[in-house]
């Protein structure tokens, strides 16, 4: 699947502007002796003695010759200030970017859907309305996302929609017959010092990637986090939709943490400025 407009329009939805918070020197933080944080210094824990997963992330982006050589020599030639291709994880644009298109487990339902999307340019993603972009592409695109491990709990603050995800450690299960939500419904617990979320509850409104594969409201993510020292937080997302997939499918990221930093505040109601550009229906 080429490289389209669709990606770079998207992602400018959610511009930021500046906050006093950033560059504030974070208290209790490993620093080498000219200042700097210290990311490969060991993971810190939790009083439980488990790692503690909080902090401000950002993923890792994939490098502008990897996406030129996947998606064409022009990706990347026209961005937003802030909002760079190569600020971005590929898996944005494609969650299927690795596979070539005999291998994609796309049932002929989902086809169907994200060619009826596509054709329609982006006139049907829920972004473009101010509605929430969903898992994964919180976490894919330029925007930071904060988590804050809390005892029994972890709250996940996205930048992109400000929105917010809560992830509950304490034991419980997940619900049996929830009303479909836009970020689900997520309950976490250790295996060792990896974390492992598994969410379902899922509205079907989302949309997996920017370039339309579609999802039903029995998608079911398993996330696994491992914090892999102070600076790195690796994370491999599977997906398990039978009515759209034929099985199961898994992408792997790490997110870098952004020290000393902040998410922002941003309002897509306020910031939008497409919507009243696009033409025709």
């Amino acid at each position: 699947m080429r490289f389209h407009p669709l990606l770079i329009l998207l992602t400018t939805l959610c511009s930021t502007a500046p906050a006093q918070w950033l560059n504030y020197p974070a208290p209790g933080v490993p620093r080498n002796p000219d200042g700097k944080v210290n990311l490969n210094a060991p993971p810190p824990k939790a009083a439980n003695g488990k790692p503690d997963l909080s902090g401000v992330w950002h993923v890792q982006p994939t490098r502008i010759e990897e996406f030129r050589r996947l998606l064409g020599k022009e990706a990347g030639t026209t961005n937003a200030a802030g909002q760079e291709l190569d600020s971005t994880s590929k898996y944005a644009n494609n969650i299927f970017i690795d596979l070539k298109a005999s291998e994609i487990p796309e049932r002929p339902l989902a086809t169907e859907i994200r060619r009826a999307r596509l054709a329609n340019g982006i006139r049907d993603n829920p972004s473009l309305y101010c509605l929430p972009h969903g898992i994964p592409i919180d976490v894919l695109v330029s925007e930071a996302h904060k988590m804050v491990q809390t005892p029994g709990l972890i709250i996940v603050l996205y930048e992109t929609d400000n929105t917010h995800r809560q992830i509950y450690t304490d034991g419980r299960k997940l619900p049996v017959d929830p009303q479909p939500a836009w970020l689900g419904y997520s309950v976490g617990q250790w295996e060792r010092d990896t974390l492992v979320v598994e969410s379902t509850g899922f509205n079907d409104k989302s949309w997996l990637d920017l370039s339309g594969h579609a999802h039903s409201e029995g998608l079911r993510i398993t996330e696994r986090f491992h914090r892999r020292d102070f600076g790195h937080l690796d994370v491999e997302m599977t997906f398990d939709d039978p009515t759209m997939y034929t099985r199961p499918f898994s992408i792997q990221i790490t997110h870098l943490l952004q020290a000393d930093s902040d998410v922002l505040e941003s309002f897509c109601n306020e910031n939008e400025k497409d919507r009243g550009h696009l033409v025709g229906k």
